[in-house]
C-alpha cells in the first residue's frame, strides 16, 4: 500500500524565485495620520529585508511584534501605523526567522571534560591535556571531545602515544568532534582490561598499528572505556548545560531537536525548561531506542509521557536509533567497500528484520522515528524495513525521518521515500568539515554527492537541515548548501547546490515541519511564534566566500530580544 502524501508536502524546500512585495522602502511617504489611536507594539523592526520564509519566500521592509507574537509584516510605514516600546532601525540589515538545527548534541560539561573544539595542532592537543592533568591530579579521568585531525596541522589524528606524554598519570578518553571514534591512553587501556589479544567489539573497532601493537584509536565502541569514568552528579552539569543552550542564541539558533537522551536525561530537560523554558532556545528532545523491540517499548513506557507531549518551549521528539557509525569512525555501513579497502563496508548496527520490529513497536506506540542512518546500506534497509511497518499499520502523517543521509541510496530507495512520506534531516555542513574522511573513504560519484539534498528534493523527498554539532553554527552549514565546498576548496557535486533561500528555508521553517510545528513556528508571519533573528550582512544578495564572515546581530525568542550583539549597529 502506498500513503498519499501529507498536504504539507508542499513545504519541500521551494525552487521559487524571492518576490520583492511593493511595500515602500525607507524613504516611502508617511501613511496619513488618522484620528483613531494606534494599535500598540511592544517591539517595531524597520528599514530593513525581512526574509519571511513563507512559500513565496517573500520580502518586506518591517515587522510589528506583540507579546510573543508577530503581528504584521509589511513596509515601513508600519512605524506610523502602530505605537511601540521599542523601534529598532534595521538599516537595511537582513531578518530572518530563528534557525532550528534538526539535530545537535548538547551537554553540560564535567570539571574532568576538556573542549578540544579548534585545536590545530597535535602540540596544542597535549598541552590542553597537560593543563587538565595539573589541575586534576594524578589518577583522575580525564574526558574530552572536539578534535578532528582535518584540522591538525601534522594531518593526522592524536594517539595513544600522545596522550601517554602529556598524562602519564591520568586514564584519558576523548572523543573526536562527530563521536564516532575516540583516542584513549595506556592506563585508560590497562583499567579497562584492553590488551593486543582483545578482540574487535560488536559493532566497533580497536585499531593497531603495523605491529599490532594499539594505537589508541577506538571506533564506535569508546564505552568499552568511558563506562569506567565516575559520573558527574546533575548539579554539576546543569548549569553549564544552561550556560551552552544560551550560547546557541548567539547563533541565531532558537529551536532544536535534541538527539537521543534515556528517560532520566528527558526528565532533567523538562526541570530545566520548566525553570528557565523562557530564555532558552526552543526544545524538541528525542528519546533513545533499545537494542530490540522489547526494551524499546519499556524504554518508551519508562518516559511517562505521550508522543508530541509538551509544549512551546520543550515537547518529546521523535525516537531515535542509531543504525549504523559515521564517517569520522569509520563504521558508515555502505553497499559498496570503502575506498581502497574492498573488503569493509562499515558496520551495521541491526538486521533488516530487528529494524523491522523497532519500528514497528514504537510506530504502532504513536511514535514518530527519527533514526541514525549515514550508509548507503544503512539507509535502504532502515527505508525496507519502515515501508513494511506502514504497509501494516498505515499512519499517514507519521513524518519519520533519516538522520544525516550522507551516502546517496538507489533510486527506488528515493523514490519509496517520497511515496511513503520519509524525509530527511540533512547536514549540508558535513560537507566541509568532513571532507577529509569522505576524500579518504568515498570515490567517484559517491563523494561527488556526499550530503545530497537537491537529488532528494528532485524525486519529492523533504529535507531539512541542521548541524549535528559539527559545527554548530549555521553560517557552515548555509556556505556548504550553496557552495558545496570543503575546507580545500573543492566543489564536490555542483548539482547538488542549493540556493540562499533554498538553504535559509531548510534552516528555518523545514525545521517546523518535523516537529509538526510549522503551524506556529518558522516563518514570519502574523500570529506565528516571533522567533527571529537580524544579520550583520545580507546572506540573499552576498558573495557567497563571505557567507561564514556574517554575524548574529540580534536574537528575539517569543518576542523578547534575548542576545544583542554588542555593536553600534545593532541598537536602535
Amino acid at each position: 500500500m502506498k500513503l498519499h502524501r501529507h498536504p504539507t508536502r508542499s513545504a519541500v524546500l521551494p525552487l521559487l524565485v524571492c518576490s520583492l512585495l511593493c511595500c515602500g522602502g525607507p524613504g516611502a511617504a508617511r501613511a496619513q495620520v488618522s484620528d483613531e489611536e494606534p494599535p500598540e507594539a511592544d517591539l517595531l523592526l524597520v528599514g530593513g529585508r525581512i526574509f519571511t520564509a513563507d512559500d513565496l519566500t517573500s520580502i518586506h521592509q518591517a515587522v510589528a511584534i506583540r507579546g510573543d507574537r508577530i503581528v504584521e509584516v509589511g513596509g515601513d510605514d508600519l512605524a506610523y501605523r502602530y505605537r511601540a516600546d521599542r523601534v529598532v532601525d534595521l538599516r537595511g540589515r537582513l531578518v530572518a526567522p530563528g534557525f532550528n538545527d534538526t539535530h545537535i548534541h548538547v551537554r553540560g560539561n564535567p570539571r574532568r571534560y576538556v573542549d578540544f573544539s579548534g585545536t590545530r595542532s597535535i602540540e596544542e592537543f597535549k598541552d590542553r591535556v597537560r593543563a587538565k592533568a595539573a589541575e586534576l591530579g594524578p589518577a583522575e579521568w580525564i574526558t574530552g571531545w572536539g578534535w578532528s585531525e582535518d584540522e591538525m596541522a601534522e594531518g593526522r589524528r592524536p594517539l595513544r602515544r600522545d596522550v601517554d606524554e602529556a598524562a602519564p598519570e591520568n586514564p584519558v578518553v576523548i572523543r573526536r568532534a562527530g563521536g564516532h571514534s575516540s583516542v584513549v591512553n595506556s592506563l585508560a587501556l590497562e583499567l579497562a582490561g584492553i590488551d593486543r589479544t582483545t578482540p574487535d567489539p560488536e559493532a566497533g573497532v580497536i585499531e593497531r598499528d603495523e605491529n599490532g601493537e594499539l594505537n589508541g584509536i577506538i571506533r564506535e565502541r569508546a564505552d568499552l572505556v568511558s563506562r569506567l569514568v565516575p559520573p558527574a552528579g546533575p548539579e554539576e552539569l546543569r548549569e553549564s548545560l544552561i550556560e551552552n543552550l544560551r550560547g546557541l542564541l548567539a547563533l541565531g539558533i532558537t529551536s532544536i531537536i535534541q538527539a537521543g537522551e534515556d528517560a532520566q536525561g528527558v526528565r532533567s530537560w523538562q526541570e530545566i525548561y520548566a525553570e528557565h523554558g523562557g530564555a532558552l532556545p526552543r526544545v524538541a528532545v528525542q528519546p533513545r531506542a533499545g537494542s530490540d523491540a522489547e526494551e524499546t517499548i519499556r524504554r518508551l513506557e519508562d518516559l511517562g509521557m505521550r508522543p508530541g507531549e509538551g509544549d512551546e518551549r520543550f515537547r518529546l521528539g521523535p525516537v531515535k536509533l542509531l543504525v549504523d557509525g559515521g564517517y569520522t569512525g569509520p563504521a558508515a555501513w555502505t553497499l559498496e567497500p570503502y575506498r581502497n579497502q574492498p573488503d569493509y563496508f562499515g558496520h551495521g548496527r541491526f538486521s533488516q528484520q530487528e529494524l523491522y520490529e523497532i519500528s514497528k513497536a514504537a510506530h504502532e506506540r504513536g511514535w514518530q522515528l527519527g533514526f541514525h542512518a549515514i550508509g548507503d546500506a544503512a539507509i535502504k534497509v532502515t527505508v525496507d524495513a519502515w515501508r513494511r511497518v506502514l504497509d501494516e499499520s498505515p499512519r499517514a502523517d507519521h513524518r519519520h525521518y533519516l538522520n544525516h543521509f550522507t551516502v546517496l541510496p538507489p533510486v527506488e530507495t528515493l523514490r519509496t521515500m517520497a511515496d511513503y512520506n520519509m524525509v530527511i534531516a540533512q547536514q549540508p555542513n558535513f560537507t566541509y568539515t568532513l571532507e577529509g574522511r569522505y576524500a579518504e573513504h568515498l570515490e567517484g560519484e559517491r563523494l561527488q554527492t556526499n550530503n545530497p539534498v537537491r537529488t532528494p528534493m528532485s524525486h519529492g523527498v523533504f529535507v531539512a537541515l541542521g548541524s549535528d554539532i559539527l559545527p554548530i553554527g549555521p553560517m557552515v552549514g548555509l556556505y556548504a548548501a550553496v557552495t558545496r565546498k570543503g575546507m580545500s576548496g573543492q566543489v564536490y557535486g555542483p548539482g547538488e547546490r542549493l540556493t540562499m533561500p533554498e538553504a535559509i528555508v531548510g534552516y528555518t521553517r523545514n525545521g517546523a515541519y518535523l516537529t509538526f510545528e510549522e503551524d506556529r513556528k518558522g516563518t514570519l508571519e502574523p500570529g506565528k511564534l516571533a522567533d527571529l533573528i537580524v544579520l550583520s550582512d545580507d546572506l540573499l544578495t552576498m558573495d557567497p566566500e563571505r557567507i561564514m564572515e556574517v554575524q548574529v546581530d540580534m536574537t528575539i525568542l517569543g518576542g523578547r530580544v534575548v542576545y544583542e550583539r554588542e555593536t553600534p549597529s545593532a541598537t536602535p
